[in-house]
C-alpha cells in the first residue's frame, strides 16, 4: 500500500514530512511548556502538529519496508525508525494533557509536573529524530559521498 507513487518511492516523501513536522512539534512543546502563556495560543497547534507527525510515523515505518524491498536492507536504520513512534506517542500525550490541563486551569504543581515530562519527552524524541535521521541518511548516501573525493573522480 505504502510502496510507489508514479514509479516513485513514497518512503522520502513521507519521511520528509515527519522530519519536519516532528521537531516543530518537539520545538513547540518544548515552549508551551517553559511560556505558560503561549499554552492558551499555540497548544492546539502543538497538538495537532504532533498529531500528524504521529500519524505519519507508521506511515514512513510501513514504506521504508516497502523500499527495503526494492533497495536492499537499510541496517540500523529500520529498527531505530520502528522505535520512533514510542517517542512520538508520548510527545503528543504530553503536549495534548499541557494544553487540557491549562485550560482547565489545574494546580500549578501539576502543570509544572506535566510540563517538565513534556519537556523531557521533547529532548528524547528529539535525540531519537536524529538518530533514525542520520542512520537512514548513512544507508542511502554513505558509500557515494565516502567514496567520493573533492574533485569528484572518486580516485
Amino acid at each position: 500500500m505504502f510502496d510507489l507513487v508514479n514509479g516513485l518511492p513514497i518512503h522520502p516523501l513521507v519521511v520528509h514530512a515527519v522530519v519536519v513536522l516532528l521537531p516543530l512539534a518537539v520545538l513547540g512543546t518544548i515552549a508551551i511548556a517553559v511560556r505558560p502563556a503561549w499554552r492558551e495560543r499555540y497548544g492546539v497547534l502543538v497538538v495537532g502538529t504532533a498529531l500528524v507527525a504521529t500519524v505519519l510515523v507508521p506511515v514512513a515505518t510501513s514504506s521504508g519496508e516497502a523500499l527495503e524491498k526494492h533497495v536492499g536492507d537499510p541496517g540500523n536504520h529500520a529498527a531505530l525508525g520502528d522505535q520512533l513512534i514510542w517517542f512520538a506517542i508520548p510527545l503528543l500525550l504530553l503536549a495534548a494533557a499541557l494544553t487540557w490541563l491549562h485550560r482547565r486551569d489545574a494546580g500549578a504543581t501539576v502543570l509544572k509536573g506535566v510540563a517538565a515530562l513534556a519537556v523531557v519527552a521533547a529532548l528524547a524524541t528529539a535525540v531519537q529524530v536524529y538518530r533514525v535521521g542520520d542512520s537512514g541518511a548513512r544507508a542511502a548516501w554513505g558509500d557515494q559521498v565516502s567514496s567520493a573525493t573533492p574533485g569528484g573522480s572518486g580516485d
